[in-house]
């Protein structure tokens, strides 16, 4: 496992020499585990109800937007649309109110999603194994918890009340999502709330941990960037472009077979450029509000933040075939066994 002062120095290096040989050493074994393929998924949002006050969501709970979740048809509305785009990974996400949004309301969606797509993951508050379990015998495959950060007091200073200001409880999701039968976990660090360096040293022993632990799961993690809400900048993330490169590639480097999301957060001309050097995931032709593809109009959506990459689905898998990638829009399906 690499030192926190290893990570510092890396992060740290002015040398674009030193830059470089990461980007090389990460897209080799990239190419070695993963080819040429990156999957394409994209978000669902079913809810903008919180019960949590995290001062950088543009969902939190003292926010004064027009809170609603999709009933079943707009379900259906919305998932048709993404399926006929192409989309067969969906990510359905919820803000964190537990009251709006119980396990019996996201049973409800995972049912209605798998009419639509092969994939279902989940992006909601964090649950207990029993639900997790409940939410994989309805075709629920993977769930995406991010820590945000692992720097205790920097998280009790932006998860200020609600459920979410539970470091601890939020600290085990992923392995209580494990225990359940989960199959697909994504980790991540919000990059911009606290020291870069020491959150990516903590990602990683965390996610080793996992790994070491729970070596049947898949694992995959994400470095989202503190992101403008609506034009308004609700927090200041500092975290430069290079720095964003270093910390793909180290993270290559030192997980040669997990995968690495890249998010609408970032532009198109970044997204494409970081294609080559660890990116195996990517979200296509996305929107951050509760209905915003079909149900919601644009001026009166309140989205979690802004995107920058507005490109649709059939134009990123233009893109990546120009630069000689294989879109994956899916790599398995269940099988039923009739004998059962």
């Amino acid at each position: 496992m690499i030192s926190l002062v290893d990570i510092k120095n890396i992060l740290h290096d002015p040398d674009p020499r030193s830059t470089e040989q990461l980007a090389q050493n990460a897209s080799r074994l990239t190419r070695q585990y993963f080819g040429r393929t990156i999957t394409l998924y994209a978000p669902l949002y079913l809810s903008n109800f919180c019960s949590s006050y995290c001062t950088y969501c543009g969902f939190h709970s003292h926010n004064r937007i027009k809170r609603f979740k999709l009933t079943a048809d707009q379900m259906h509305q919305e998932m048709s649309f993404l399926a006929k785009q192409g989309i067969e990974n969906v990510l359905l996400l919820t803000g964190e109110s537990y009251q709006a949004t119980p396990l019996d309301y996201l049973k409800e969606a995972a049912t209605i999603a798998k009419t639509h797509f092969s994939n279902i993951s989940m992006e909601v508050h964090p649950m207990e194994e029993a639900e997790y379990h409940e939410l994989f015998a309805h075709g629920v495959e993977g769930i995406t918890v991010y820590q945000e950060t692992y720097h205790r007091k920097h998280y009790k200073e932006v998860h200020v009340s609600g459920k979410k200001a539970d470091y601890d409880y939020r600290l085990g999701t992923p392995e209580r999502a494990a225990k359940g039968g989960i199959r697909h976990i994504s980790l991540g660090i919000l990059l911009g709330l606290a020291d870069t360096a020491e959150d990516l040293h903590a990602l990683y022993q965390h996610l080793h941990w996992m790994e070491r632990h729970y070596p049947g799961v898949e694992y995959s993690v994400s470095f989202p960037r503190l992101r403008a809400i609506k034009g308004t900048d609700f927090a200041y993330c500092d975290v430069d472009d290079i720095t964003l490169v270093k910390i793909i590639c180290l993270t290559r480097i030192q997980f040669p077979r997990v995968g690495i999301n890249l998010s609408t957060r970032e532009n198109a001309n970044l997204r494409d450029h970081v294609l080559e050097l660890g990116i195996t995931r990517m979200s296509a032709g996305s929107n951050t509000s509760v209905g915003g593809y079909t149900v919601t109009a644009a001026e009166k959506q309140d989205p979690q933040f802004d995107i920058k990459d507005h490109r649709g689905v059939q134009d990123i898998i233009t893109t990546l075939k120009k630069r000689n990638f294989d879109p994956v829009l899916t790599d398995w399906r269940q099988i039923k066994n009739e004998t059962l």
